[in-house]
């Protein structure tokens, strides 16, 4: 596993981020505890260091999990987690959103959940379309300045959202915004022609998630079929729907074939390509024991080629 430094944070993260949206079953899928502490344990093992979770995942059970997990090497991970969606179903309108108070309130249960006294990096999970842009990065300051969080980031804001939080931050001295969490795969890639070299002119690290497009990059799901089991419906799954996916579809798998390799290491060695840090999110050793072997390909010129 090798490491980068996110954004201007001066943090050295691994090459890919461990998701731990399937630790829980309170969404009745996903990994129990003890497969949970085997994936981690083994993902510490490889040298992976940087962890993505959310208030929202499986309402609250995977920050819960990450919480016993992490007892006696809290310090070993960068942890990151999210704001913004429900930690139960019933939450109230107050504790979701960007509003300072949800903001606050989310973090305080968050901490409580993972049993830590700060969070490394705090991301706004989605826009809520009402709260301003100078409404966040203000209370995100108080946050650093406070001491409970060190950075924050934004995930899934359009790009001008992220230009504008940025700028502020520099008008204002605040502490730079770190990085920006969008949707990217060799299937969905239209991060490239704004977020990407935004990131790069602004500093900003950047994280993606769905790396296998929800898991039709794997090849299992072929031809249209989109009745995968998975929480909230497949969340995440680019269904095979027209000839363009399916020529990409198929270069991945051609790819793996000549290469000796699974479609998701190609997936996500290609995605590793571009600079950028995904987010795997395996439900079993299998599958963590597979994404993680994609840290030590180097895909060919011409392989890169074909994928593009």
């Amino acid at each position: 596993m090798r490491y980068k430094l996110f954004g201007r944070t001066g943090l050295r993260v691994s090459e890919l981020a461990l998701g731990t949206l399937n630790f829980g079953r309170r969404w009745q899928h996903g990994a129990h505890i003890e497969d949970a502490r085997r994936m981690l344990d083994e993902y510490a093992r490889k040298g992976g260091n940087f962890i993505d979770t959310s208030d929202s995942y499986q309402y609250g059970e995977s920050e819960e999990y990450l919480g016993e997990l992490l007892e006696g090497r809290r310090e070993e991970f960068v942890l990151a987690t999210k704001f913004s969606q429900w930690a139960t179903p019933d939450a109230s309108i107050l504790v979701t959103g960007n509003s300072r108070k949800a903001m606050v309130t989310s973090l305080e249960a968050s901490l409580k959940r993972l049993k830590t006294d700060r969070i490394d990096l705090y991301w706004v999970h989605y826009p809520d379309e009402v709260t301003p842009t100078d409404e966040i990065m203000r209370g995100f300051e108080d946050l650093i300045r406070a001491g409970k969080i060190l950075y924050a980031g934004l995930s899934d804001f359009p790009a001008w959202r992220v230009a504008h939080a940025a700028t502020l931050d520099d008008w204002r001295g605040y502490t730079p915004l770190a990085g920006i969490q969008v949707e990217h795969s060799v299937l969905r890639r239209s991060m490239e022609y704004e977020f990407l070299p935004m990131a790069q002119a602004l500093g900003l690290g950047l994280t993606t998630w769905s790396p296998l497009g929800g898991g039709v990059l794997t090849g299992k799901y072929r031809n249209g079929e989109a009745g995968r089991h998975e929480a909230f419906g497949g969340l995440g799954f680019v269904a095979e729907e027209d000839t363009k996916q399916t020529a990409v579809i198929n270069a991945v798998l051609e790819v793996a074939n000549e290469c000796h390799l699974t479609p998701s290491q190609v997936a996500i060695a290609w995605s590793m390509t571009k600079g950028v840090i995904p987010i795997i999110g395996p439900r079993t050793m299998a599958q963590l024991e597979d994404n993680l072997a994609a840290a030590d390909i180097t895909l060919t010129s011409a392989h890169i080629d074909k994928l593009d």
